[in-house]
């Protein structure tokens, strides 16, 4: 469905990594006619998909050189914003920052619409000082923002994904809007069911399939795992605590905390540990990270190959399968324990909500990257349906785009 009356809306895409918000608005009727982006992958990736050049460096873009558009997008990044100079105004507060480029170009176009998207932490960052400061420029340069900010995850449309993220979303008090609100949708993580979510491939590369080496290590811990009495594990275990018997009193807290707790856990199951033990050799042939394990899946499951699985730096996790966790740089990219094979990066486009015709970097690491820091689609798609289609707070119902005066955008500029 097109928003805008079946008239085409313009956006521009900053930060725009692989394009998940041009996605979302090219899904919506929109076009795009500026995307900006310096990590060369994700602009060849863009190429690919969407046909537009996005190697444009947007600190490097004068505002009055940027094509008119209607909506500005842009999962920009967050980085610390000063705290000096607070009382000479909003430009002072975000010089330095790449939130003062979106600043900058918001005084000199005034689109109609902002959609903008960034981590869960940014509402807490610097003490709630950076969320301040970015509340109060966007109201100053004449933006409507819904009293909180929008925090929503793809879990709650029904992709099984737990991916907090914050979006604010605005409209410009030129079109006669005095208060946002949105109706996020409240399905639970429990509900989810990742097999039946559309997202597993069929028949995928066996590449993906775990080595001979991780499958050994993993099978001890499930052996380890199924023998022990204690099937809830709130601390993670550490098998080169299980005979010790030094002193922890001069240990930090936390980590004196955890080798009780291992040695407990040893004396509790000494005999099978024993065994356990002698069988595997003491896990002579496993690096020191896989002799650590993190059971974090309850009493959902009963052994590791029904659960998702990471090899991590603070040892191997376990996590019930009914929702896969957040897609970010993909460092320990997530193994489906019913497979014994890891994510595909078909999969993780699936989980961001990108249509299978998306096609992903050929490079695998390039690929697991760029989902991992994308927005995610459906999220985008959901919300923009709610911003475009306001309801007036206190005149009834209002829709926006009907008021529109769309802009005639010049490409002289950008060959997009």
């Amino acid at each position: 469905m097109n928003y805008f009356y079946n008239k085409s809306f313009n956006f521009i895409d900053l930060f725009a990594g692989i394009g998940g918000f041009h996605q979302a608005m090219h899904d919506l009727g929109g076009k795009c006619v500026l995307a900006s982006e310096i990590d060369p992958f994700a602009i060849a990736t863009y190429m690919k998909n969407y046909g537009i050049d996005s190697a444009h460096d947007i600190t490097e873009i004068q505002s009055d050189q940027i094509p008119n558009h209607d909506v500005l997008c842009g999962g920009f990044p967050c980085q610390a914003f000063s705290k000096a100079g607070k009382q000479q105004g909003f430009a002072d507060e975000t010089k330095g920052t790449l939130f003062f480029e979106i600043v900058r170009i918001l005084e000199e176009k005034q689109p109609k619409f902002i959609f903008l998207e960034n981590v869960r932490n940014l509402v807490a960052h610097d003490n709630g000082n950076t969320w301040r400061v970015i509340k109060k420029c966007l109201t100053e340069l004449g933006y409507v923002l819904s009293d909180d900010p929008i925090i929503m995850s793809p879990h709650q449309l029904g992709v099984p994904q737990l991916r907090e993220r914050v979006y604010i979303l605005g409209i410009h008090n030129s079109l006669g809007v005095n208060h946002l609100n949105f109706n996020l949708p409240n399905k639970e993580k429990h509900e989810m069911d990742i097999y039946a979510a559309g997202i597993i491939e069929q028949n995928p590369d066996p590449k993906y399939h775990i080595t001979e080496y991780e499958e050994n290590v993993l099978s001890c811990w499930d052996e380890f795992y199924r023998g022990i009495q204690e099937k809830v594990i709130g601390f993670p275990i550490w098998a080169f605590e299980f005979k010790e018997t030094y002193d922890t009193s001069k240990l930090p807290k936390w980590k004196a905390d955890f080798c009780h707790k291992n040695r407990e856990l040893y004396a509790n199951n000494q005999e099978f540990i024993d065994k356990w033990l002698e069988k595997w050799n003491n896990l002579e042939a496993f690096t020191p990270t896989h002799k650590k394990f993190e059971w974090q899946a309850g009493t959902s499951i009963s052994s590791i190959w029904e659960g998702f699985i990471q090899f991590r730096p603070s040892g191997i996790r376990v996590k019930r399968p009914d929702s896969f966790p957040a897609l970010v740089a993909m460092v320990q990219i997530p193994i489906i324990g019913k497979y014994k094979r890891r994510l595909t990066p078909r999969e993780a486009a699936r989980l961001q909500s990108f249509p299978d015709t998306f096609i992903p970097n050929e490079n695998d690491h390039q690929a697991y990257k760029q989902f991992g820091n994308a927005v995610n689609v459906n999220c985008v798609t959901f919300l923009a349906e709610q911003l475009f289609n306001l309801e007036q707070h206190d005149k009834g119902v209002w829709d926006p785009m009907a008021q529109l005066d769309f802009c005639d955008t010049q490409l002289n500029l950008f060959d997009v």
